[in-house]
């Protein structure tokens, strides 16, 4: 007869298999979170990760179930893969090593997302999450082979592990310590569930401080700031405010994308924001005060010198007005400017307030805006905030002549909802022959009465409508 093991050790293999649990969800949001700068996040990407992962979990739940161990190595063999897995988190998705290695597949020519995802998921998230099953199965043998009334226990820790891991990473850590301690957070977790399986004997405190200590050197928050200029990393953006044009501009990255950018001399600022605010809002009549909705605040540079019109900005992101206002604005919103934290789909979904002036700028990494926010749907709603003879403008990087399949796709849509009235430019010089060069492409819709008509050989009254026209 086996001897029962004490509830001491009990307790402490069910909380290794509870970190286990933690420690798995926690690394995937995390993952997600970092290479939602890179890549997007978008449906596709997220079920690469995920189907990885997942893949690679059931494989090593199989194979801890079936593999030959002596009973007193199993206790050392899951002490080494929770040492392994911090290390892998480490590697996986501490923000320097994954642009550095976008950077070299980039370089290779390899620049399709979903092909990058998936051979980073392969790479990074192969051997992690196959420990993560193998240990949870060794351990669960362990502990079913000295009282099989363990299984619901073990079952039931490993799941409470889990939710505690996707509600705490994203809930928690992530929005008040910022994703890169939050590396620290799950690699020092795994180090202490190495520590609970381990017997006292075999603590391995040199692998536990050169594994914290390499969390800590790559993702210190001082770190990020002098190669990236990263001045916020929580779980929905990571911004970088950094000086341009020999200090004369100062830019704004959000998630690596060129958010804003502002400066004393005009013609310094992007050219699509002078072009919405020199065409949009300073032509505004002077006796009239217009309710302008910019979705995509961004660093609040649409209107940023309007004192009189009313002005909504809508972000996810809730720490984005004090990072603008602190770091690149350098002065407060004034009183005619609201700031809204909540996704713009719900927003449009929620809203009843009418707009005379709606900016769409909502880019989510360096290429892509999120995918919901490009459906008929969305665009719908968008148009239905409108208020009669009110104006919606899209800023989009596309490509200016119809060279891709998303350009393409983007202007079907635009035009299936906004039938009629919808006009769309540059605001830049491009090359209509090539099909690599992507332009800032400004759709504009005008939100009023259409009589429909067209003009043919047989009914034409152009003429009429022609001097209808008010030259002065």
């Amino acid at each position: 007869m086996q001897k029962k093991l004490s509830s001491t050790t009990v307790i402490k293999l069910l909380l290794a298999i509870f970190i286990g649990g933690y420690s798995s969800l926690s690394l995937e949001l995390i993952v997600l979170r970092q290479l939602s700068s890179f890549v997007g996040t978008t449906t596709i990407t997220v079920s690469i990760v995920m189907g990885c992962f997942l893949a690679f979990m059931s494989i090593g739940y199989y194979h801890g179930s079936i593999m030959s161990v002596r009973n007193n190595s199993i206790r050392q063999q899951s002490s080494k893969g929770f040492y392994l897995i911090a290390l892998i988190s480490i590697l996986a998705s501490s923000y320097i090593l994954m642009d550095i290695y976008f950077f070299l597949l980039n370089a290779l020519g390899i620049n399709i997302n979903v092909i990058q995802t998936a051979i980073y998921s392969l790479v990074f998230l192969s051997y992690g999450p196959y420990l993560f099953g193998k240990i949870t199965a060794l351990l669960s043998r362990y502990l079913h082979y000295r009282d099989r009334n363990y299984t619901g226990k073990i079952m039931a820790v490993d799941t409470l592990g889990s939710v505690l891991g996707s509600l705490l990473t994203s809930l928690c850590l992530m929005p008040f310590i910022g994703v890169n301690y939050s590396i620290l957070v799950l690699v020092v977790a795994n180090v202490i569930g190495a520590f609970l399986v381990s017997r006292k004997h075999q603590y391995n405190y040199i692998n536990a401080i050169i594994l914290i200590t390499m969390t800590y050197m790559l993702n210190r928050n001082a770190l990020l700031q002098d190669i990236y200029n990263i001045v916020e990393n929580n779980a929905v953006s990571t911004i970088s405010i950094y000086d341009y044009d020999q200090g004369k501009s100062k830019i704004m990255e959000i998630n690596r994308s060129l958010s804003s950018k502002i400066s004393a001399e005009h013609d310094l600022n992007f050219p699509y924001i002078n072009f919405i605010n020199d065409n949009f809002v300073s032509t505004i009549p002077q006796g009239e005060r217009k309710d302008i909705l910019v979705v995509g605040a961004g660093g609040f540079t649409v209107g940023l010198n309007d004192l009189k019109n009313n002005y909504i900005y809508v972000d996810i992101d809730k720490e984005l007005q004090k990072r603008a206002e602190e770091d690149f604005l350098h002065r407060k919103l004034s009183p005619n400017k609201k700031f809204i934290v909540q996704d713009a789909n719900q927003f449009f979904k929620e809203t009843t307030q009418k707009y005379d002036l709606i900016i769409l700028d909502t880019y989510s990494s360096q290429r892509y805006i999120p995918q919901e926010l490009i459906t008929k749907e969305y665009f719908t709603r968008a148009k239905n905030a409108l208020k009669d003879g009110g104006i919606l403008v899209l800023n989009a990087i596309v490509s200016a002549n119809f060279a891709d399949d998303f350009s393409m796709n983007l202007d079907n849509t635009l035009r299936l909802v906004f039938l009629h009235n919808l006009r769309s430019q540059t605001v830049r010089n491009f090359n209509a022959w090539s099909k690599n060069d992507k332009a800032n492409l400004m759709y504009v819709y005008y939100h009023h009465a259409n009589p429909q008509k067209i003009y043919s050989i047989n009914k034409n009254a152009s003429f009429y409508d022609y001097e209808m026209i008010d030259f002065d």
